[in-house]
């Protein structure tokens, strides 16, 4: 068996264009952090069930670690390093320093991710939506509770 033939992707990544050369069954996190060295983004348990691999396509929250980065041409993509050239983004963030909102930091990008999806959505959800929003993301350290108060306060924010 010989090596298997790239392709050539084009993927628009936090506002700008990256053509981009893989096999054309690379997950896009691998995309992301080997081709593009965005780092934010962790592979945690590669099948969909951790949510450390979170990013915004066309503004939804999106598991990275499993589907093709083929699958993601002609969507906008944003991984957490272009969350801070969002209000709802750096609000989210802010809040998440605020209430020390991380541990060892795994999850936390994930989390963000997902935090921001949520708001986009509906900017004033109460607790038990932003519970459900973050369902698929596990934290081994036990930051969940205050995830919920960085939600809370990123939402009182806005206010």
């Amino acid at each position: 068996m010989g090596a298997r033939p790239l392709v050539t992707l084009t993927l628009r990544i936090n506002g700008a264009e990256h053509a981009v050369k893989s096999d054309a069954d690379t997950p896009l996190i691998f995309v992301l952090r080997d081709e593009l060295k965005l780092k934010g983004t962790k592979l945690g348990c590669g099948l969909e069930q951790c949510g450390a691999c979170a990013v915004l396509v066309d503004g939804k929250a999106v598991l990275s670690c499993v589907t093709e980065a083929v699958a993601f041409e002609g969507k906008e993509i944003t991984t957490i390093e272009g969350l801070e050239a969002t209000e709802i983004g750096r609000r989210v963030q802010n809040a998440f320093v605020q209430m020390s909102a991380a541990q060892c930091g795994f999850c936390t990008a994930g989390l963000v991710v997902a935090s921001t999806a949520l708001l986009q959505e509906n900017p004033a959800p109460d607790r038990a939506a932003a519970a459900t929003a973050l369902t698929p993301h596990l934290c081994r350290c036990g930051s969940h509770p205050r995830v919920l108060q960085a939600i809370e306060r990123a939402t009182k924010s806005a206010l």
